[in-house]
């Protein structure tokens, strides 16, 4: 792991508990075969992209509400969940 990229991808995801949650969903991405969002060289590793991504900006996180958990345990549809989002 990089520690230029950690120190850079915490400054835009303040919560750490949150970029270990977004990296992990985007490591799993990546060894899918999903395409990089930025230019990797063959030595980085899958963490090393993910975190060269979120600091880069080109990832972004969404939180569910309260109001939309409420609604959710009511009508007993599936919940939005924390999810890894690209900015295009």
């Amino acid at each position: 792991m990089n520690n230029l990229y950690l120190t850079q991808a915490l400054k835009n995801i303040k919560n750490p508990n949150i970029l270990v949650n977004m990296v992990s969903q985007r490591v799993r991405q990546l060894g899918q075969g999903h395409k990089a969002l930025v230019a990797a060289n063959s030595r980085m590793s899958y963490m090393d992209i993910a975190l060269k991504e979120i600091a880069d900006g080109k990832l972004d996180y969404e939180m569910e509400t309260p109001a939309e958990t409420e609604e959710a345990e009511r009508s007993k549809k599936p919940r939005k969940r924390e999810t890894v989002s690209s900015k295009q």
